[in-house]
């Protein structure tokens, strides 16, 4: 991790998956995110004790295991409050439910890995405490409740509303719980204007027209491979064809993620009536309308 700062009071830790930090006096700070796993959760504390500042919070954009694994071994040598929003605040505090919802049912075994699954943490919701210099916004579509968060230095942390052209052009496919919001969150990305921009999985900028751009057009490319797809195929058939097509490798997470990603496109041609289903043989198959 690479501690940099971007602001009068704003910083950030560059990792696999980006920290915010923000310092509310000399030496108290909030986080934003915590990290992927307890490793994190450590090294962000090294980091944070060589700087001589004190935690006073984390601050979670969304529930996702990699950006709460670090919350219950900081707030466990801290005593640090956890904030986050809305439904967001129920996986954190009982993570087992995203390993659940993923696999639409009770997580069998090797489902049960730190990708999937962090440690519980004691959490508020946000909308209870708010915290003097940061202003934070609904950032709905990657997840249930997920948020970004503004600075007093007018940084925005946007969480995973954005991911990076190398994650794009490599995947393809990036984890997404509601379609038609996540396009709208990208419009809304498009009104906002910061100085700077930090995307948890991407790198700082100063303007994201073209990251915006990339993901939107990659999200419209699915949506439309997936409609391909749809002339009286299961589910199953629709993910084995997409992983064909892009050259994909199935594993068990993958398997979640991108099956409970697949179903959302699904749900979201439904929705704009352009495929419908019906039942044959007692399999649920989806055609074009």
């Amino acid at each position: 991790m690479e501690l940099i700062q971007v602001g009068k009071n704003t910083y950030y830790l560059k990792n696999n998956t980006n920290i915010g930090i923000y310092k509310v006096t000399d030496n108290q700070v909030y986080l934003i995110d915590s990290g992927n796993d307890k490793d994190s959760g450590k090294k962000i504390l090294k980091i944070i004790t060589e700087q001589g500042w004190q935690i006073l919070g984390i601050i979670n954009t969304h529930s996702n295991a990699d950006h709460i694994g670090g919350n219950k071994v900081i707030q466990d040598r801290t005593n640090c409050k956890i904030y986050a929003y809305n439904l967001e605040t129920s996986f954190i505090k009982y993570p087992h439910l995203e390993s659940s919802f993923l696999y639409g049912g009770y997580p069998f075994q090797d489902l049960k890995n730190k990708f999937l699954l962090a440690s519980p943490s004691q959490v508020t919701n946000i909308k209870e405490h708010p915290i003097d210099g940061l202003e934070y916004f609904p950032l709905k579509g990657h997840f249930f409740d997920m948020i970004g968060l503004k600075t007093s230095d007018n940084i925005y942390f946007l969480g995973d509303a954005l991911f990076s052209e190398e994650t794009i052009n490599k995947y393809h496919l990036f984890f997404i719980y509601d379609v038609k919001e996540f396009l709208n969150t990208l419009t809304y990305l498009e009104s906002l204007n910061g100085k700077l921009y930090i995307a948890s999985h991407c790198q700082i900028t100063d303007d994201l027209t073209s990251l915006i751009k990339i993901n939107r057009d990659k999200v419209i490319e699915v949506s439309t491979k997936i409609y391909n797809c749809c002339n009286n195929k299961t589910f199953e058939e629709i993910l084995q064809e997409i992983f064909n097509e892009y050259h994909l490798v199935m594993d068990k997470n993958q398997y979640v993620l991108v099956g409970s990603t697949i179903k959302s496109y699904l749900s979201y041609l439904y929705d704009e009536n352009k495929i419908s289903y019906q039942f044959i043989a007692n399999k649920m198959v989806w055609f074009k309308i």
